[in-house]
């Protein structure tokens, strides 16, 4: 999956030994520089779809557990949040406020965790996010307004969003569709007009992995009531092993980094982190 977007890595004074290298990519790429995460799409892409799945089953099981509480979905919250407010429900706006926050905190936390994790990003967001999934329902009752139960499942899918990263080093949307939908019509345009972006063919595989997440979720809640969430933990979990597993036998390796990579969303200038 090649790049297409004019991102390149800085060549300041302190690039050492790693300034050639980082040259000889971008000449060979036309000046352009892959930093995407992982670099190879064999891993990238299933990766993705596996964890849009993860993220369209905890949404779903956090919906129907949670009186309908969207657990990665922030636009629907932000609706309900308004609805709230408009109508003077305190709690209302405390329950989706307060969700939205955390979301936002997941995601910051993540970013933050990858630029420190590295190399080893894979595995320790990963496992983080399946310790998040599990531990739910250890926390004690509470009110409507402050869904403690609620609240890792709602940490570890902001930060699901810091754990993959695109040509042009954007976090891939995981948690959400919308955007999806939106590049999916773009990209079909531009088809007719030219040829897509890279990017569009992995949109209908995202919309289909988090959309059978969903359907899975409501199946499995229903069998499984609050301990559904251990079946995305679970999911979580294996795929932090096989990070780990491949991290330690191929270092270094595309399949599960970049070491021309910085944290996700970073400006075009930030320094290489994936070492």
């Amino acid at each position: 999956m090649g790049s297409t977007y004019p991102y390149r890595l800085p060549a300041g004074p302190d690039a050492g030994s790693n300034a050639t290298p980082a040259r000889s990519d971008a000449a060979a790429t036309g000046g352009q520089v892959d930093r995407s995460f992982p670099s190879r799409p064999e891993t990238r892409v299933p990766l993705a779809v596996a964890l849009a799945f993860l993220a369209g089953s905890a949404d779903s099981i956090g919906f129907l557990e949670h009186s309908q509480l969207f657990m990665s979905f922030m636009s629907g919250n932000t609706t309900r949040f308004g609805v709230a407010a408009s109508s003077f429900d305190w709690s209302g706006v405390t329950r989706f406020g307060s969700t939205i926050a955390l979301f936002c905190f997941g995601a910051f936390a993540g970013t933050l965790v990858a630029a420190w994790a590295g190399r080893w990003r894979l595995s320790v967001l990963l496992g983080a996010q399946a310790v998040l999934l599990s531990i739910g329902n250890l926390l004690p009752e509470a009110p409507d307004a402050f869904p403690l139960h609620a609240y890792p499942v709602v940490l570890a899918l902001g930060m699901l969003n810091a754990t993959l990263q695109d040509e042009a080093g954007r976090s891939l949307a995981l948690t959400y569709v919308t955007g999806t939908v939106v590049r999916f019509g773009t990209g079909l345009a531009n088809m007719v007009l030219h040829k897509p972006a890279p990017s569009f063919w992995l949109q209908a595989p995202l919309w289909a992995g988090l959309t059978l997440g969903a359907v899975t979720g409501g199946f499995i809640q229903k069998a499984l009531g609050p301990d559904a969430f251990l079946v995305p933990a679970a999911l979580s979990a294996s795929l932090a092993v096989a990070g780990i597993i491949l991290t330690v036998a191929l270092p270094g390796s595309g399949y599960v980094s970049n070491e021309r990579s910085a944290q996700p969303d970073a400006h075009p200038d930030a320094p290489a982190t994936a070492r």
